[in-house]
C-alpha cells in the first residue's frame, strides 16, 4: 500500500459521495435543486444538440432533432452515474488490489454482478457489497423514474392538444378568443382558464421538481406547453382588458397562477428577471401588434368594452408581469415561433400565425356564423326563452307563455330565419 494509492481512496471516496449526492438530489428529493453534476451533463448534451440543430434551416427538422434531447440527458445521466461510482470504488479499492487497473476490475465486477473478481479481506469485502449495492440502486431509481417522469408529461401534454382546437396551432391569445366568439362559447372561457390554472400549478411543481421535463416536447412539431401558456396568458390578460365589465372572474386567478409558474421555473433555469415589475414598464410586443390583434377581434365579432388606448394601458400591466421569462424559455427550448412569443436568436425563426382549418359549411362562411351567433345570444340576452321552444322545432303545446317571454321567441323566430338567409 502506498501514499499514492491511499490518495486515490480519498479521491475515490469523494467521487463517490458527490456522484450519490447528484442522484440524490436529482431523482429522490421532491424540490427545485440542481446538482452541479447534473447541470453539467445536461448543457453538455443540450449544447450539442443546439449546435446540430442550427445547422438545420427548417423548423421542423430542427424540432425532431431536438426532441431526442430530453431523452437523451436521461441516458447521459445514468451513463455519467454509473461511470463515476465505477471509477470512484475502483480508486477506493486501490490500496487493497495494488494496482489501481485492478480496483476497476474488481469494481467492475461486483458493479455489473459479474462476480468473477474479488479481493481477500474485510475492508475490500466492505467496499466489494457497497459497490454492489449502490449500482443496483442507482438503476433502480432511474427506472422508478421514468413513470412519474412521463405521467407528468402526458397531464401536461392533454391540456396543450385541446387548446390547438380553441387557440389554432402554434397557439396565440386572440385567436382563442376569436375562435370562442366565432363558434358562440365565450361562456366557456372560465371552465378554459380554472383549467389552465390548475395546468399551471401542476408544471409549476413538476417542472422545477423533474427539470429535464422542460426539454421534452411535444408530439406535434407546432405545439409547445410554453407557448400554449402564453397564449392563454394572453387570452385572459385581453379578456380582462377588453372586457372590465363582463370578464369572468376567473382570469385573475389564472393570471396569478401562470406567472408564479414562469418565476418558479425561472428560478431553477437561472433566468433572470425583475421580481416587482410596475405596470407602466415596457414591454417587448410592439402596439401595433396589439392593434391588428384588436381589429381581428373586432371582424369576427367581439365585443370590446374600452378604447384600444385604455385596453393597451391595461394589458401591458398584465403582460409585464410574464412576457420576459416566458419569452426567455420559448428561445432557450427553441419552442414553436408561435405570434407574440419572441424570436428564437441562435436560429433566427420568424413569428408564424395559426393554422386556421378550411370552413365546410356549405353557406357563406363568417357573415352567417356571425348572424347565428347574434340571433342566438338575442334570446339569451331577452329571457329564457330556449326552455320554451319545443325540440321538434315547434312550440310546447300547453304551455302558456307570458308576454315577455312569447315576445322574446318571437324574435328569436325572427333571428333564425334571418340568419338561415344567404349573406349576399
Amino acid at each position: 500500500m502506498t501514499v499514492l494509492s491511499w490518495l486515490g481512496f480519498a479521491a475515490g471516496l469523494v467521487l463517490v459521495l458527490t456522484t450519490l449526492a447528484s442522484v440524490t438530489v436529482t431523482l429522490v428529493v421532491p424540490r427545485g435543486l440542481r446538482s452541479r453534476l447534473t447541470n453539467a451533463v445536461t448543457a453538455a448534451i443540450t449544447g450539442g444538440f443546439r449546435f446540430i440543430a442550427s445547422r438545420r434551416p427548417r423548423y421542423e427538422d430542427r424540432d425532431r432533432l431536438l426532441s431526442l434531447a430530453g431523452p437523451t440527458v436521461l441516458i447521459g445521466l445514468v451513463i455519467s452515474w454509473v461511470s463515476l461510482l465505477y471509477v470512484g470504488f475502483g480508486l477506493m479499492l486501490w490500496p487493497f488490489v495494488d494496482s489501481f487497473p485492478g480496483g476497476l476490475t474488481v469494481a467492475g465486477s461486483s458493479m455489473f454482478t459479474l462476480g468473477f473478481a474479488t479481493a481477500p479481506g474485510a475492508g475490500p469485502t466492505a467496499l466489494i457489497f457497497l459497490s454492489a449495492a449502490v449500482g443496483l440502486v442507482v438503476v433502480a431509481l432511474q427506472i422508478a423514474y421514468l413513470p412519474t417522469l412521463y405521467s407528468a408529461f402526458n397531464r401536461r401534454e392533454t391540456l396543450v392538444t385541446l387548446l390547438e382546437s380553441r387557440g389554432g396551432v402554434p397557439a396565440w391569445g386572440p385567436e382563442i378568443l376569436a375562435r370562442h366568439e366565432l363558434i358562440d362559447s365565450v361562456a366557456s372561457l372560465p371552465e378554459l382558464y380554472r383549467r389552465w390554472e390548475e395546468w399551471a400549478a401542476d408544471v409549476a411543481e413538476t417542472h422545477t421538481t423533474y427539470q429535464v421535463l422542460v426539454l421534452f416536447r411535444s408530439p406535434h412539431p407546432m405545439r409547445s406547453w410554453i407557448t400554449a401558456l402564453l397564449s392563454v396568458l394572453d387570452a385572459a390578460a385581453l379578456q380582462l382588458s377588453l372586457n372590465p365589465l363582463t370578464a369572468p372572474a376567473e382570469a385573475r386567478p389564472l393570471m396569478r397562477m401562470g406567472y408564479m409558474a414562469l418565476r418558479e421555473l425561472a428560478g431553477v433555469m437561472r433566468i433572470a428577471y425583475n421580481t416587482d415589475p410596475h405596470p407602466d414598464d415596457a414591454v417587448l410586443l410592439p402596439r401595433e401588434d396589439f392593434d391588428e390583434a384588436l381589429e381581428h377581434l373586432e371582424s369576427v365579432g367581439w365585443r370590446i368594452e374600452r378604447s384600444a388606448d385604455e385596453a393597451w394601458v391595461h394589458f401591458r400591466g398584465w403582460r409585464v408581469t410574464y412576457e420576459r421569462i416566458a419569452w426567455t424559455i420559448a428561445d432557450l427550448v427553441d419552442a414553436p415561433p408561435s405570434l407574440w412569443s419572441g424570436v428564437r436568436h441562435q436560429f433566427g425563426t420568424a413569428g408564424v400565425a395559426p393554422f386556421r382549418p378550411p370552413h365546410r359549411s356549405p353557406m357563406s362562411e363568417r357573415s352567417q356564423v356571425q348572424a347565428i351567433t347574434s340571433a342566438r345570444r338575442s334570446v339569451r340576452d331577452g329571457s329564457a326563452v330556449p326552455l320554451l321552444r319545443n325540440i321538434g322545432g315547434g312550440r310546447r303545446r300547453g304551455v302558456v307563455r307570458p308576454p315577455a317571454f312569447a315576445e322574446a321567441e318571437d324574435r328569436a323566430d325572427m333571428a333564425d330565419a334571418a340568419a338561415e338567409e344567404p349573406a349576399d
